[in-house]
């Protein structure tokens, strides 16, 4: 029966299924080939990211800890994972060095409102990211975290700014 309807050229489910996702992959994969370019081309200010390898789905950007800042001399990895939904669906991306800051979870992840799918916007390119991260280690967005990192930035900005100097001397520079 199933040689019978692809004599006839009907699809299964699955395979129309199986060709939007392909499409939908190579559709991120050209975005992000662009982005590269772009990137490469001119790149963003403190800030720089590219491939892993072959797979232009995951990158590994590096951020420069911003001068006055706790992050001072810092070298901040971070991961970015593109979905096959690419530009329409948000990157994940998280940080592989670890960093004091009240917009990243226990695990690395950045709680930024851009990353949010009801937030986010196909517009928004990797460069655009990056800028963005490099904002908001200078301007935390405080209103949207439940980190108690959070606490200790808004009561004791002193004391937050020690542990987050000795994370910077320990964990990001070499």
């Amino acid at each position: 029966m199933a040689r019978i309807s692809q004599l006839l050229g009907f699809t299964s489910p699955s395979s129309a299924f199986e060709d939007r996702v392909r499409s939908e992959i190579a559709f991120a994969k050209k975005r992000l080939n662009k982005e590269l370019v772009d990137i490469t081309r001119d790149p963003p200010s403190h800030c720089s990211g590219g491939p892993l390898g072959k797979d232009i789905l995951n990158w590994k950007g590096a951020i420069m800890g911003p001068s006055d800042l706790p992050f001072e001399g810092g070298v901040f990895f971070i991961l970015e994972q593109f979905p096959a939904k690419y530009p329409c669906m948000p990157p994940i991306v998280k940080f592989e060095t670890r960093i004091y800051h009240p917009n990243k979870d226990f695990f690395g992840n950045i709680n930024v409102d851009i990353l949010k799918l009801h937030k986010w916007s196909p517009s928004l390119t990797t460069p655009n990211l990056l800028l963005s991260i490099c904002s908001f280690l200078t301007d935390p967005n405080l209103e949207d975290t439940f980190n108690p990192i959070a606490n200790l930035y808004c009561n004791d900005r002193k004391k937050y700014n020690e542990i987050a100097k000795e994370w910077t001397r320990k964990y990001a520079m070499r």
